[in-house]
């Protein structure tokens, strides 16, 4: 039995499926009404990182955990490493961040996700971490602006990354969480090409058969943006992050999809015409 945490998000999601498709998965929800992941392979244990019960019944009898964090400040890491430890699990398989890697990168959320790693390491269970580039699903949050004006507003329209689709990420998990071998290693996760905000926006707007814009943000605009959404320290985080991509540090590219799974990374292109819809104006 594998666990899988985050599973209404961009990968947990994902990894749920793929998972469902094959055999026997359990997830832990808080909110299980959110699960799009259903079906008689599925089991579903109600509970949140901080109720040690919840953790406890859904790690019972499980041999694999899949691990998805995203408080910034609480310590989730350490309590499911911790039980999961204390259940006898044989393998957790982490989702971080490449970043953690690179010495350059020493933002707040960065400097966090450190911390958890390590907290997974200290808890004696076998681990692996999976660790990508930035989600090209992060461009949904751009859709309000297509949607209504055919606008997409971004800092540094010219700063190159080399994202990565979601559903390549969670078959790399799944290769690993299926797999043999994977114990103690960490593998950086990135698409095929670096592309810029700009280019995206060209992408997006040939998927969606109509003409797009690009406005770049300047700083200041960007910071008060994040700072309506996020704690100060996340919404700097998210700047110096910027900053550093400003600077190519997120442009180089990695074979990890092909070598674990055997399948080439979806370039961009391809994840934006899977997902037009998601642009599109609403229907009334």
């Amino acid at each position: 039995m594998i666990l899988v945490t985050g599973a209404t998000g961009a990968v947990g999601r994902e990894v749920a499926g793929l998972l469902a498709a094959t055999g026997p998965v359990r997830i832990l929800a808080r909110r299980p009404e959110r699960l799009t992941v259903r079906g008689p392979e599925v089991e579903v244990v109600a509970g949140e990182y901080a109720d040690r019960r919840a953790l406890d019944r859904a790690l019972n009898g499980v041999t694999s955990v899949f691990l998805v964090t995203n408080s910034p400040t609480e310590p989730d890491d350490e309590r499911v490493a911790t039980a999961a430890a204390a259940a006898g699990v044989r393998h957790l398989v982490k989702l971080s961040m490449m970043a953690v890697e690179e010495p350059g990168a020493d933002d707040f959320i960065t400097r966090r996700q450190r911390e958890n790693e390590q907290a997974v390491r200290e808890s004696g269970v076998p681990w692996t971490f999976v660790r990508p580039r930035t989600f090209m699903s992060n461009t949904l949050s751009w859709a309000p602006g297509i949607r209504s004006s055919g606008v997409v507003r971004a800092l540094y329209g010219d700063a190159p990354v080399a994202c990565i689709d979601p559903r390549d990420v969670a078959a790399v998990a799944v290769g690993v969480l299926t797999g043999r071998g994977h114990e103690g290693k960490a593998y950086a996760v990135s698409g095929p090409e670096a592309i810029t905000a700009r280019e995206q926006t060209a992408q997006l707007s040939r998927a969606l058969g109509r003409p797009l814009r690009f406005e770049e943000l300047g700083p200041d605009a960007a910071r008060a943006a994040l700072l309506a959404k996020y704690p100060r320290p996340v919404a700097e985080a998210f700047l110096e992050s910027a900053e550093r991509q400003l600077a190519g540090a997120k442009a180089a590219v990695v074979p990890t999809v092909h070598d674990v799974t055997g399948s080439e990374a979806r370039p961009f292109r391809t994840w934006a015409a899977d997902h037009k819809d998601a642009f599109a104006p609403v229907q009334r």
